[in-house]
């Protein structure tokens, strides 16, 4: 064919991460059989969706078979019953947000990733290290990223201080995925007036909010001058388990301006064209999610999530292993023993223990030699593999 392509896709790399890992733990499973392998590496839930969700999204199904009560295509922005229960929960946090800013979307990856429509050729400002999508999607569109290091001095932690103070558009994710570090309301509060300082925009990722559990801010309105600076997406995949069943939101506030155009209006537009919006069951199934009985189920799942974190943290603890993480986040952030690489400990791992966890340099360059595990697997499965790293640490 005589047809251009699109270029930057030769600035990532050819295999998304986890699909590298995926590899590898295929080719040992068929080399030495794949029983009692422990998977701790994709941040997938296990648990299933509470009753309250299940019961809605049966009753809605239900609706869309009766001719009375079936609805077509949905609106591109979400149901306003599911925008007002998202509203709620914001108002819950002391942060007031009115609907037409809050925009229902099948979860917070593909917000992330088409965020950047949105924007023009912009300077990119990402902590390292971190989720993936972030990096992949801005040099798929051509744009320029610098990393601010996090690192064990900071506790992955990084700050605004020493970069170069001129406009970015800077993601942030706390608690961070990978290394579940959450920020205070100290920490975010220098990221949010750097960005007033230079005019930047902040795309702040909450999608692990719900786990919080002590005064860490859930949301980045919930500090001064976010609304003038910042974006924030979030979704329900770990919150209520909806990894299989997809629905999450972005935040775009009414004051949020580049020059004279609003971007709250550039998102509107880019909805309406490139998106069918979220279907009826799943939106009733995510407000059910947001009652009060549905966040109740949330909590007993994520206690239950939180229980293995701790399980995870112990044996570390015990061992004299650092790690990030484990208390805020389903995410225990660990430093390889024995000098040992991250793809070298995930070998040495999968081969002594049948684990698998995920490599840390695959989040960034500041993630050499560390490596995440997550607390999604069953509670069995959980206690077992800390039986087994117990006996290699």
């Amino acid at each position: 064919m005589n047809i251009k392509i699109n270029e930057n896709f030769s600035l990532i790399k050819e295999n998304y991460l986890f699909s590298d890992v995926a590899k590898r733990v295929n080719e040992f499973s068929k080399a030495n059989g794949g029983r009692n392998i422990i998977k701790m590496g994709i941040g997938d839930v296990t648990l299933p969706l509470s009753s309250v969700v299940v019961s809605a999204l049966a009753q809605a199904s239900v609706e869309m078979g009766k001719a009375e009560t079936f609805r077509g295509y949905p609106p591109e922005y979400g149901y306003d019953f599911l925008r007002e229960a998202i509203k709620r929960h914001y108002l819950e946090r002391g942060v007031v947000l009115r609907m037409d800013e809050i925009f229902v979307s099948d979860g917070a990856k593909s917000d992330i990733g088409n965020i950047v429509d949105i924007l023009g050729k912009n300077d990119i400002l990402i902590p390292d290290p971190v989720y993936p999508v972030y990096s992949d999607s801005n040099l798929m569109s051509g744009n320029k990223i610098s990393f601010v290091k996090g690192c064990g001095e900071n506790g992955f932690l990084p700050s605004p201080v020493g970069v170069e103070e001129k406009p970015y558009v800077i993601y942030m994710c706390s608690p961070n995925n990978p290394t579940g570090a959450t920020y205070d309301r100290r920490g975010l509060k220098e990221w949010v007036d750097f960005a007033l300082a230079t005019g930047s925009l902040i795309v702040f990722d909450s999608a692990y909010e719900y786990f919080i559990s002590d005064d860490k801010p859930h949301s980045i309105f919930e500090i001064d001058g976010a609304r003038d600076c910042a974006i924030e997406i979030c979704s329900l995949s770990k919150t209520a388990g909806f990894t299989g069943t997809r629905c999450g939101w972005t935040v775009i506030p009414e004051e949020l301006s580049a020059g004279e155009t609003k971007l709250i209006k550039l998102w509107q537009r880019r909805q309406a064209t490139k998106f069918n919006g979220v279907s009826y069951p799943v939106q009733r199934a995510a407000e059910a999610a947001l009652s009060t009985e549905g966040l109740a189920a949330c909590r007993e799942q994520i206690a239950y999530y939180r229980k293995n974190a701790a399980m995870i943290s112990a044996v570390l603890s015990e061992k004299g292993v650092y790690f990030t993480g484990g208390v805020n986040s389903p995410y225990v952030w660990l430093k390889c023993p024995n000098g040992m690489g991250s793809w070298e400990f995930f070998d040495h791992l999968l081969k002594n223990a049948r684990i698998v966890g995920t490599p840390g340099e695959g989040f960034g360059e500041m993630g050499k030699g560390y490596f995440r595990l997550t607390a999604f697997s069953s509670y069995e499965n959980t206690l077992a593999a800390v039986e087994r790293l117990r006996k290699i640490l």
